[in-house]
């Protein structure tokens, strides 16, 4: 299997909100998305594989020297190796591949967050990284407020993971819902075990889901008008996660008992619609400029 399609297999298989968001990429943009997408998702899920801690730490390290490799121009596994041809031709920083193995050792480091002060570097390293290399990619030209939008739909997006996945991440013996929000519910790391979603859990659950609905609100309102049709990619998986949480939000956020999903042909609704109006409006813009 070549380089490149590990990294699809890995990033981009059929039904996933990232399949989706790359509806009407060139394939050049599309190839380089999914290979910085499966280096994240490979380096992620280091604290998930590895229950012993100094077996986890020793693949950390593994993977900060091979990107070393990398941007020395010899690296060693499939990843880096599909990502190395695309480092110059997209200006892709060192430094960012480097926050997101920083936001690896987090999770190896901690399991609980005092407040969401604490929690909001993690989330800059795991969220917001991750979404300003997809704007560096897909390119722009507002180098304050594109950045800005970057930062704010990254955090929308890992919080609504976290969420999301609250008690697949409570067996792992992590929690990311900082303890001043969980005192404030009066709820334990325990409930979030239990086979029943209560009234408390439901009220943080809702709660986070505010949270993720203002990341959400302040990421579109710092993408300008110029940038929305660059920045599709982006947009598409803030969309499906909304959805989402909507849905979510309307069976009472019972989380912890079952999974409600967006089904893959409104996913692909939802990802053609958003992509289809932001082209039009692209174009009207282009016609208002030419006048």
């Amino acid at each position: 299997m070549n380089p490149n399609d590990y990294c699809q297999n890995l990033a981009a298989r059929r039904g996933s909100d990232f399949h989706y968001s790359l509806l009407g990429q060139p394939p050049a943009l599309r190839q380089t998305l999914i290979a910085v997408q499966a280096f994240y998702l490979e380096t992620t899920q280091i604290a998930e594989e590895c229950h012993d801690p100094s077996v986890a730490r020793d693949k950390l390290d593994w993977w900060r020297t091979e990107a070393g490799h990398l941007f020395n121009g010899e690296p060693h596994h499939p990843v880096t190796c599909a990502l190395r041809p695309q480092l110059a031709a997209f200006n892709l920083p060192e430094e960012y591949f480097r926050e997101i193995l920083d936001g690896v050792a987090m999770d190896l480091e901690y399991d609980v967050y005092p407040s969401f002060t604490e929690l909001t570097l993690y989330l800059h390293r795991l969220g917001s990284t991750p979404a300003l290399l997809t704007v560096e990619i897909l390119g722009y030209q507002d180098r304050r407020s594109t950045p800005r939008f970057a930062h704010e739909v990254g955090g929308a997006l890992l919080l609504f993971d976290r969420l999301y996945e609250a008690r697949r991440y409570a067996q792992l013996g992590r929690c990311y819902f900082p303890e001043d929000d969980m005192r404030r519910f009066g709820v334990g790391p325990g409930d979030l075990l239990a086979a029943q979603t209560t009234e408390r859990v439901q009220q943080l659950f809702a709660f986070q889901a505010e949270r993720i609905r203002d990341y959400g609100r302040r990421a579109l309102e710092h993408l300008p008008e110029a940038e929305r049709h660059g920045q599709s990619s982006l947009l598409i998986r803030l969309e499906l996660a909304l959805a989402l949480l909507d849905e979510v939000a309307e069976d009472g956020y019972r989380l912890l008992e079952q999974r409600i999903s967006l089904t893959p042909l409104r996913k692909l609704w939802l990802a053609w619609r958003l992509r289809r109006r932001e082209q039009r409006h692209h174009r009207r813009l282009t016609a208002k400029r030419s006048l």
